[in-house]
């Protein structure tokens, strides 16, 4: 939720503040601005409600920002206030000296407000963050006729810790003030931030999209840490004023995959990329010469996993929807009682952690709030805690005991697509190498190998239907009630078509495994109502179809996703979409790939924003 990006060094920061925001802006688009302090000293400001690309007409037709070596900037998803110019980030002080860009909640705004307020302050904004930077301001005067700071130490420094030793919540901030001109601060907790460390330079952002254009060294802030950063100079403390040693790490991904390339829009380039993502996923993993798994990001935990008695998969949104497969498989493969369960509901419970239980976080960004928390529960209960993260670095990722890493690339996308697909190919992975060290056989766990090493190519096969989905989609799209009907395996594969078709297309639509549906659902059925389902051949593939003789009883019109080569599918469907042959374990990887398609064209038809699709945002890091 929202981006930052904050430069100080040598060179101009208003471009490099702008297209900063630009590759931030799947992290909120509801409005943005940009704050400089020139080489006079003075502050200048510029801020605009909805694209990036409204702030950079704003400042290129009139308003210019003159040439200016520090700055920051925001993209706002917004929490405290509705997308309005004067909500938008940056916040000034009373005094327009200091300024803030936020990403987070502060949770006892209103009383901080009440304070402020008494002692005369004047706000402009309904917004949390006004709240943090007058509270700066106003300390920064304290600060300013103190005696007693120890040189080197900016007032601006002092104020900032002071303000976050009074505030509660969450936060990622960059502070500038323009007395003090040469100088950025920023601070984090619970929201990310990362400082890439150039030349006589640093750039500062939410995530490494938006730097790594610039550098690729960076340092990841933890939880209450701060870094005070001039060109020439940087340290890094808590906000209790203990130094830091920062550790700097290479970043992993290139520029290029972050860039679009000739696709029109990123989660249709996701959805392409997803063969080479689990190739990359698999590689140096699932050794199919020799039918094993090698997982050496848990490798230390190996005695841990195979005793474990209960595994618990938490996870939000599509990655709980990659947990609920997982819990299939845990069962399935490696014979442990499994459950999966939303990290928004585990970490408000009293959940029983016994001895032998592991959990597992799910999250593609490694900094979805709900998820972290729930991961800080289960560790205090004494749980060993794992992580199946995509982004290298993140704070999930350096919470857990042990975890792996998905190395399916940058998502941009807001709806997650490749990221889905890898997440469950890392489970199958951890379910094969539990399940081997506990009872099974070799020829079980070679099979399910070449069934994983198959899945990119025939998963290419399915992209290949694209048009053919698009011309179905075209015949349905002004539907507004769509259900997903799946059973087993495919129960989660139509949760997540749903969630897709939701999403992106505005489409109300659910998911729900194919037999509940007679237990209510069934009373939505109406003439000509589009009904998808996962109807593969399996072990349940005659129970769908009575579900579907059901449905077509009702008059609703049966989008089937089926076993490439079944001829008796198309006597009960209005539309078939083949998938390969692929084990039952496996076919959530395929089936799930023309829900995808579903959603995106579905989305396109109905002119909608695919990549930045109304009140959401890619990462959710508030709560």
């Amino acid at each position: 939720m929202c981006g930052i990006v904050a430069y100080v060094g040598r060179k101009i920061a208003q471009p490099l503040l702008v297209e900063g925001l630009k590759r931030l802006e799947y992290r909120g688009y509801d409005s943005a601005g940009v704050a400089v302090i020139d080489s006079a000293g003075n502050m200048h400001i510029r801020r605009a409600v909805g694209r990036i690309s409204v702030l950079e007409n704003t400042i290129q037709n009139g308003q210019a920002l003159p040439e200016s070596f520090i700055g920051m900037a925001h993209t706002r998803w917004a929490t405290h206030g509705a997308p309005t110019e004067c909500n938008a980030h940056p916040h000034l002080d009373n005094s327009g000296r200091i300024a803030l860009v936020h990403n987070g909640i502060i949770e006892n705004y209103a009383a901080l407000k009440k304070f402020l307020s008494g002692k005369g302050h004047q706000f402009s904004s309904q917004t949390d963050t006004e709240v943090l930077a007058v509270l700066i301001g106003d300390l920064y005067d304290e600060m300013k006729v103190q005696n007693h700071i120890p040189p080197g130490v900016s007032p601006l420094q002092r104020a900032v810790q002071a303000a976050l030793h009074q505030v509660e919540g969450t936060y990622g901030i960059a502070v500038i003030c323009k007395e003090e001109p040469d100088t950025l601060v920023v601070a984090r907790k619970g929201s990310p931030l990362i400082i890439g460390v150039g030349k006589d330079e640093y750039v500062v952002a939410s995530d490494a999209s938006a730097i790594v254009e610039h550098t690729t060294q960076v340092i990841y802030l933890n939880d209450n840490e701060m870094a005070i950063l001039k060109p020439d100079a940087f340290r890094t403390c808590t906000i209790d004023d203990i130094a830091i040693s920062p550790v700097v790490s290479q970043l992993e991904n290139k520029l290029e995959e972050y860039e679009l390339g000739d696709y029109p829009h990123y989660m249709l380039k996701e959805i392409f990329e997803q063969p080479t993502a689990i190739s990359n996923t698999l590689r140096g993993r699932a050794e199919q010469k020799d039918g094993r798994i090698v997982l050496g990001g848990v490798s230390k935990y190996t005695r841990e996993l195979i005793r474990a008695h209960r595994i618990i998969l938490t996870g939000q949104g599509t990655a709980w929807h990659a947990g609920l497969v997982g819990d299939y498989l845990m069962e399935d493969l490696a014979k442990i009682v499994t459950e999966c369960t939303y990290a928004s509901e585990f970490r408000y419970r009293n959940p029983i952690v016994e001895e032998g239980t592991v959990v597992v976080a799910i999250s593609q960004s490694g900094e979805t709030a709900d998820t972290l928390a729930a991961l800080r529960e289960a560790k205090e209960r004494g749980a060993l805690a794992l992580g199946v993260i995509n982004a290298v670095g993140s704070t999930i990722a350096r919470e857990t005991d042990a975890g792996i890493y998905l190395h399916a690339g940058p998502e941009i996308g807001v709806a997650s697509t490749k990221a889905f697909t890898c997440q469950i190919v890392t489970l199958a992975m951890l379910a094969l190498y539990i399940g081997r060290r506990r009872f099974m056989s070799q020829a079980q766990c070679q099979e399910v190998i070449d069934g994983l090493c198959a899945i990119p190519d025939q998963m290419t096969k399915v992209l290949e239907q694209s048009d053919h989905i698009r011309t179905i989609v075209e015949q349905f799209c002004e539907r507004e009630n769509w259900l997903f009907l799946g059973r087993g395996y495919h129960y989660p594969v139509a949760l997540e078509g749903a969630l897709k078709l939701k999403e992106i297309s505005y489409i109300h639509a659910e998911g729900m495994p194919a037999a509940e549906m007679k237990h209510g659902p069934i009373a939505l059925i109406n003439d000509g109502m589009p009904v998808v389902f996962i109807a593969t051949q399996g072990s349940q593939y005659d129970k769908v179809i009575s579900n579907i003789e059901e449905v077509r009883a009702r008059g609703g019109k049966i989008i089937a996703v089926a076993t490439e080569g079944d001829a008796n599918i198309h006597r009960y469907s209005e539309h078939v979409i083949e998938v390969p042959d692929a084990m039952e374990c496996l076919q959530p990887l395929l089936t799930v790939v023309p829900l995808q398609l579903i959603a995106y064209h579905a989305a396109l038809a109905r002119g909608c924003n695919v990549d930045k699709p109304r009140n959401l945002a890619k990462s959710v890091t508030v709560e």
